[in-house]
């Protein structure tokens, strides 16, 4: 029987584990000489305090809610995808292909194929680690991360030899043509009466993701398949004896996982650049390993930690461009997240759970 309510787990960890880590964020602050109190006020001022920090901050967080959900889906498995990275990167190819190589009439019709692109493009990326876990025995974290580099390798060589305009020195695409560039939150809020900054990136791909973490949800919770692969997770001898296959299991497992990671690229290929470019995913599969910890691999805490990570990466970008605060220091401010959330997770956890383990024995 668990000790601790599954809210403590995907809420209240977290939120400490968060709070300790701010602390110790201000601690580092004060070190270097600058006030931790107006460094967190600038930071909340340019991430949520105007509707273009928002915007921002949400084109951010729809990246993170995707890889987030990718390494979630993939723990559920133990399996530890590092590859977001790379798969994402392919699934930018995915949607470069569909949004040139098709002359679409409406925007609505290019992104249901640039997505579906996009996820094949990732799960394709995905399947053969997940072949060579299943029947080779490689294990799945070596072969991920190695997939990273071949996937940066091979956009590089598509857009430098294959995908370049004539004429044209910038190793990306064409800009894609006006009918499959996706509405900002500018044009989707403006009917509404709501007049949100026009230079966000924020776009449609947003209601998309929260739509993806939906779907986690109710596959993960509320499938056979789901139970399945949470089956394999917690004992692969179990699995086996209750007639799972765990090949299947980790190949479907990790083709999920690449659908999801591929499917980024609908907000940052398709929606905000409208092209494909060198590093365009630019580290968001690596963050999706913090923000699946932090959310406890739960669809409702990849939601809350992509937000999280998006206000960090917006609020981090205005830090360094008015005060002398260096950029880096966001990097060791999200280290320490991470280090809290992940790693030393068990240090919130085992007194909430003395303490919820006293509270039921007086009731």
């Amino acid at each position: 029987m668990d000790v601790m309510p599954k809210w403590a787990e995907v809420i209240l960890v977290p939120l400490i584990s968060l709070l300790l880590a701010a602390i110790l964020s201000a601690l580092v602050i004060l070190a270097i000489g600058e006030d931790p109190v107006a460094a967190v006020q600038l930071m909340v001022e340019g991430a949520l305090g105007s509707t273009y920090g928002w915007g921002y901050t949400l084109y951010y967080a729809t990246n993170f809610m995707y890889t987030g959900l990718a390494v979630a889906v993939a723990f559920h498995a133990r399996l530890f995808n590092i590859g977001g990275e790379g798969q994402a990167t392919l699934g930018g190819l995915g949607v470069a292909l569909v949004c040139l190589m098709i002359p679409w009439p409406h925007w609505t019709l290019a992104l249901i194929f640039a997505a579906l692109g996009a996820a094949l493009f990732g799960a394709a990326w995905a399947a053969i680690p997940a072949y060579l876990q299943a029947k080779r025995g490689s294990h799945i974290v070596i072969t991920t991360i190695m997939f990273n580099f071949i996937a940066a390798a091979v956009l590089n060589y598509m857009l430098v030899n294959v995908m370049r305009p004539v004429g044209s020195m910038d190793p990306a695409t064409a800009r894609f043509p006006e009918a499959a560039h996706l509405p900002t939150l500018h044009e989707l809020l403006l009917p509404l009466g709501i007049n949100f900054s026009r230079a966000a990136p924020a776009n449609v791909s947003l209601l998309l993701a929260v739509a993806a973490c939906v779907l986690v949800w109710a596959l993960i919770w509320r499938t056979r398949l789901g139970y399945e692969i949470r089956a394999y997770g917690h004992s692969e001898s179990g699995a086996r004896y209750a007639g799972i296959s765990p090949a299947r299991i980790i190949i479907i497992t990790m083709l999920i996982s690449g659908a999801l990671a591929g499917l980024m690229a609908t907000n940052n290929v398709m929606g905000e650049a409208e092209r494909l470019v060198l590093n365009a995913a630019e580290g968001a599969g690596f963050i999706g390993i913090a923000v699946a910890l932090m959310g406890r691999s739960h669809p409702f805490g990849v939601f809350l930690a992509a937000l999280l990570f998006g206000f960090l990466y917006q609020g981090g970008a205005e830090l360094a461009l008015w005060t002398t605060i260096p950029r880096e220091l966001i990097v060791v401010i999200q280290a320490l997240v991470i280090l809290f959330t992940g790693a030393l997770a068990n240090m919130v956890r085992m007194p909430l759970e003395r303490l919820f383990l006293a509270a039921q024995r007086r009731n």
